[in-house]
């Protein structure tokens, strides 16, 4: 049986009538006013009734609001920042600034951890172990220690009870947002509902540091020859579930710009290797590092480029690859048709969308940088620029599209953060005609048409078949037609609420109109009562109809 996402919600009263608490502190309550719920509405209140003071801005309360949440929030908000074709550059880029505001667990409490996950004591696991930790994110916590054998790590520990705290806030989330996909048609559009199945499948990824460690190992795999760039090591023996050791990295964390600046290396040797890193990873494995934020770059001697925190990953799969190919041959042409079908064929597209105005919006994005220096384009300005014409069609990129895009917007800034010089856009050409000449390689043809002659020969082996079966249920009288008509029984219900009440009434007619037996000051009872009745029955039906809308609507 489905349980209803208010009885869902009601299970943990307690934790949401905090998260109602925030909204309303920081004045977004009014997001959840199509709710015609009590239970909820009153819990959508302040103490005081009162919203966030004047003068910030609704999506830098949306992320103080997030912040305040704890970890799920915090992971909901840095996935959402992905979305700009959803939710539009402005939030995205406020959420891009979600960081974790939490105390670090006590010693203590890590050191269980780590002594219940690998089965010995910190003495006999490390020869020494820092009780402050380096660094306290939403998730996990990070130590400095020592082995017996005299590397130095990084022990990285997943916060107690964050498991299970995710738990319940994740599936408050998914109730909610069924409730907004129901009630809200301001955020319906947003598709709420396909937006948290796909968090609560990244986040339980994240809180298993399994995965964190396979996409390390992966990425060590895929640079093993490269002498540029720096995957920690990882010590096996020395992972679990919640506990992940590593190699620590002696270098520049990328966000202490002062100290990269007096190390006398070369910045932009350092943004192009970082950048080209990247690139690698996109168009080479098909597989990157989708956080490219500063702090998770590490300048190490001999200019070389150390990567650190694996946990954000993202994938492009043949299909997708395939049709960003197509989409950047039809930029690289300047074929705004060609353009607009690739954005057509990647996105969810409404039934209502005006394609013709969508390819003028494409073609007039295309000249805005068409002719112009590879060093004066800006690969971030134009991705978040094509996006925004996306979103004001109400276009949705698959997640794994939308993810890729906010990787390159994010790592244009960063490369130009270490260096202003470094043109993204000029590293990514011989990239580009790589990935456009692979397409039209002998090799890649042949595949394609290999992949064409099969779905080709399944579909020509079982059509005789097919047609065979259907011309026989014909011929014998058993073909059958099942149409399954969604939505209907609530208008079947009132349809035969409408003529009971009817039927009563006409009856009720009868029995006053012949004054039927037993009378009570010459009224007959029974017709009465009938009248009654059918009067209940008619207000209920009118107020059924009321509920759901115009009677007039389509829907």
């Amino acid at each position: 049986m489905k349980i209803d996402a208010l009885a869902r919600l009601e299970r943990y009263a307690k934790r949401i009538a905090e998260i109602a608490a925030v909204l309303g502190k920081y004045g977004l309550a009014d997001l959840f006013g199509g709710f015609k719920h009590s239970w909820l509405q009153d819990r959508l209140k302040s103490a005081d009734g009162q919203s966030l003071t004047t003068g910030v801005t609704q999506a830098a309360r949306v992320r103080m609001a997030l912040t305040e949440l704890g970890t799920t929030f915090i992971k909901l908000g840095q996935m959402l920042s992905t979305r700009a074709d959803l939710l539009g550059a402005d939030l995205t880029e406020e959420l891009s600034q979600l960081q974790a505001n939490v105390p670090a667990d006590t010693a203590a409490v890590a050191r269980a951890t780590i002594e219940a996950e690998l089965g010995l004591p910190i003495e006999q696991l490390f020869a020494s172990f820092d009780d402050t930790p380096l660094a306290a994110a939403s998730v996990a916590q990070v130590h400095a220690a020592r082995l017996h054998t005299g590397h130095s790590v990084v022990v990285k520990v997943r916060r107690a009870g964050v498991a299970e705290q995710a738990a319940t806030d994740v599936e408050i989330v998914q109730a909610l947002a069924e409730l907004l996909e129901k009630h809200s048609p301001a955020l319906r559009s947003y598709q709420p509902l396909a937006v948290v199945r796909q968090f609560r499948r990244t986040l339980l990824r994240e809180l298993d540091l399994t995965y964190e460690r396979q996409n390390q190992e992966e990425f060590a795999r895929n640079f093993a020859d490269d002498p540029t760039v720096c995957i920690p090591e990882l010590f096996g023996e020395l992972c679990s579930h919640q506990v992940v050791t590593m190699q620590r990295l002696d270098g520049i964390v990328g966000t202490d710009i002062e100290a990269l600046q007096q190390s006398g290396v070369d910045l932009g040797k350092f943004a192009k290797r970082g950048a080209n890193m990247y690139l690698e990873m996109v168009f080479r494995d098909g597989f990157y590092h989708a956080d490219p934020h500063p702090g998770n770059l590490i300048l190490l001697p001999g200019n070389i480029v150390g990567v650190i925190d694996c946990g954000m990953v993202g994938r492009i799969d043949e299909d997708l690859r395939d049709e960003v190919e197509a989409l950047l041959l039809g930029i690289v042409e300047n074929d705004s048709e060609l353009v607009a079908e690739q954005v057509l064929r990647l996105g969810s597209v409404p039934p209502d969308c005006a394609r013709d105005k969508l390819r003028a919006d494409l073609q007039e994005f295309m000249e805005d940088y068409t002719g112009h220096p590879l060093n004066d384009i800006q690969v971030g300005a134009a991705l978040s620029h094509l996006v925004e014409i996306i979103r004001s069609h109400h276009i949705v990129l698959p997640p794994s599209l939308a993810m890729l895009l906010k990787t390159l917007i994010v790592l244009e800034g960063t490369s130009r953060r270490f260096s202003p010089d470094v043109s993204l856009a000029e590293l990514m050409q011989p990239y580009c005609t790589r990935l456009l000449l692979r397409r039209f390689s002998p090799g890649r043809i042949a595949k394609r048409a290999r992949r064409s002659f099969r779905v080709w020969n399944r579909l020509l082996t079982a059509l005789p078949r097919d047609l065979t079966d259907l011309l026989a249920r014909f011929r014998d009288g058993s073909f059958t037609v099942h149409i399954d008509h969604r939505h209907l029984d609530p208008i079947v219900n009132r349809l035969v609420l409408g003529i009971l009440t009817a039927a009563i009434f006409l009856g009720s007619s009868e029995l006053w109109s012949r004054q039927a037996a037993p009378l009570l000051y010459g009224i007959s009872i029974f017709g009465a009562l009938g009248y009654a009745l059918s009067l209940f029955l008619g207000w209920r039906l009118l107020r059924a109809i009321k509920k759901s809308g115009n009677i007039q609507s389509k829907d």
